[in-house]
């Protein structure tokens, strides 16, 4: 008999912690080679955690809403396997789990800007996890200290926080908590004192709304709130919450600026019109506009490369790989980003496969976690629901998002050699939102010109 450790698995370079949703296999239950043992979800999208082995379930280490680290063993498995041939296994799996770690070691130069003077560069080596520990003994993850880092939280501050994980360690929920109460003037002051009682509320009492990323609020926490006239009281769900809290942050991070044009997208129309049957037939998809107008935004990221950038404190991460994210819209009314990972090596073809298989996955539920990861750059078709146009949140850590607008036949003024005429065409508005921490209105405004340039300009006679 042996004993293995079924880990957290690593679920794309950002993701350091999920949280248990349902348990599919109690202590005592067989399980089969890759059989689901538990569902978990990140702040990108929910899965499934096959068994690494065949075997019984022998201990369950977490319970259902639980905020789990990457790495973390969260349950441990009896084999028929001997102990020494179960051991290397064991050891592949934990190896998977603990490789999260590089991903810390990548943070470690930005989360020991925010702990100088508080905190030496050794209390970063060895720390399980990455984790932090301040002199008091009390430990923090990088991501709690980013996001303290990101929102001005000091450490005196962060050490009267109360913490809700494992040995009153404080976790993103409670951070995301915290700062939620700061920036809506519940907690005027601290007293610089680590403990519960520490947090100060001003005189006048103040209603807590609890934070939009806890798992636990339920409708008894509005209980004393009451309304006026005939309204309908929903709660919102897990996703909903994220994409909130997500979409206030984005704001509270970047300076938002967005600027407008119009194309005339005629060409593109009707070529479409012409080979989509054509090309149904024989590549066995659809052609629809998305894939042609995220080609377009490639061949522009290539001439304005820091669009495709990220800021990482007074840093600019300009990136060599084109992930093109496309805001999908779920059938539950809900948003998912789903990413085209180098989307510059891809041919229409492969665009338009990738558009519709992630677009599928995604309104199935079948999307996994590394296909929300990564992306540099987010179109998003507004026109799709009948839209002109709209002014897009930025989709962090990005800085640069566009949306494109119905395509509409217009009147418009069509110049030509002979002079200028009235025709009916197919117009669309486009409209970029940038972070005007890194991009000026000139490169905004020259890209999204661009953009428009290129698809006023398309080929009819191209071939796909």
């Amino acid at each position: 008999m042996a004993i293995v450790d079924l880990v957290m698995p690593k679920m794309g370079e950002s993701i350091i912690e999920a949280t248990i949703l349902k348990w599919h296999k109690q202590p005592g239950d067989h399980v089969k080679m890759d059989e689901t043992i538990l569902e978990i979800a990140t702040d990108k999208v929910d899965t499934e955690v096959p068994s690494t082995v065949a075997g019984t379930i022998e201990q369950i280490l977490y319970n259902v809403n639980d905020v789990v680290p990457v790495g973390s063993v969260i349950a441990k498995i009896k084999t028929e396997v001997e102990e020494k041939a179960s051991g290397k296994a064991a050891d592949e799996e934990q190896e998977a789990g603990y490789a999260m770690q590089d991903t810390f070691q990548e943070k470690r130069e930005h989360t020991s800007n925010f702990s100088k003077g508080v905190l030496s560069d050794k209390s970063l080596q060895g720390s399980p996890l990455g984790q932090i520990s301040n002199n008091n003994g009390r430990f923090y993850s990088p991501l709690v200290l980013n996001i303290a880092a990101s929102e001005g939280v000091s450490m005196s501050e962060l050490e009267t926080i109360p913490g809700t994980g494992n040995e009153g360690r404080v976790t993103k929920k409670d951070i995301l908590q915290y700062v939620s109460r700061k920036k809506s003037g519940v907690i005027s002051r601290q007293s610089g004192v680590r403990g519960r009682e520490s947090t100060v509320i001003q005189d006048e009492p103040v209603y807590e709304t609890p934070s939009l990323t806890s798992h636990h609020s339920s409708p008894d926490t509005y209980r004393d709130t009451t309304y006026s006239g005939n309204v309908e009281i929903i709660e919102m769900d897990r996703m909903r919450k994220l994409i909130a809290e997500h979409m206030v942050r984005s704001k509270h991070t970047s300076a938002h600026v967005t600027s407008f044009t119009e194309a005339d997208v005629t060409n593109i129309v009707m070529w479409r019109e012409k080979v989509k049957k054509e090309f149904e037939k024989r590549e066995g998809t659809k052609i629809t506009f998305t894939p042609l107008f995220i080609e377009t935004v490639v061949h522009c990221i290539k001439k304005f490369p820091l669009i495709n950038s990220s800021v990482e404190g007074d840093r600019i991460l300009v990136k060599k790989d084109i992930n093109i994210g496309m805001a999908t819209a779920l059938p539950n009314g809900n948003l998912i980003v789903p990413i085209i990972k180098n989307a510059d090596q891809l041919n229409l073809v492969g665009l338009a496969k990738q558009v519709n298989g992630l677009a599928d996955n995604a309104r199935n539920g079948k999307l996994r976690p590394d296909d929300t990861q990564g992306g540099t750059f987010t179109l998003t078709n507004v026109g799709t629901f009948g839209s002109l146009m709209g002014t897009p949140i930025i989709n962090q850590p990005q800085v640069a998002i566009l949306a494109v607008g119905a395509i509409k036949k217009r009147p418009v003024v069509v110049e030509t050699p002979h002079g200028d005429s009235i025709a009916i065409r197919h117009m669309m508005y486009l409209s970029l939102s940038y972070d005007h921490r890194i991009i000026d209105g000139s490169l905004g405004a020259t890209f999204l010109t661009s953009v428009a340039n290129e698809l006023e300009n398309f080929n009819p006679q191209r071939d796909f």
